[in-house]
């Protein structure tokens, strides 16, 4: 399997098959004397921003926090043992309602779109 290519990017499902976001990173855990094991996927605009370089990740982490307090400092993490199924899409035995992956969609909806005249 080429992570890069199978895993990276890829669409993100939990459990009822709603679509979460993208696999915007991998975390590796390193062992002494052995190779790498990939420990979790990364989801988010933290994540993002990292891929750009360390400044664009620590902006967008500082920006995250403030916006969302210091529980939103860190990019979502799902471990690489919740995973169900990798095809098309990525499928993880979480439910995406037990998370907070939602919270800035949802502060969005509640305080931004649901004040548009007809959006609602």
């Amino acid at each position: 399997m080429d992570l890069f290519r199978d895993i990276l990017d890829k669409q993100v499902i939990d459990r009822r098959q709603v679509k979460i976001g993208k696999v915007d990173g991998l975390v590796a855990e390193l062992r002494p004397g052995k190779p790498p094991r990939i420990v979790a996927i990364e989801l988010g605009s933290i994540t993002l921003a990292r891929r750009l370089g360390a400044r664009p990740g620590r902006w967008m982490a500082g920006l995250s926090a403030r916006l969302g307090g210091k529980s939103h400092s860190e990019p979502h993490r799902i471990g690489w043992n919740k995973i169900r199924d990798i095809g098309i899409d990525i499928e993880f035995d979480i439910d995406v309602r037990e998370t907070a992956i939602f919270d800035w969609q949802n502060w969005l909806r509640d305080h931004v779109v649901g004040r548009i005249p007809g959006a609602g």
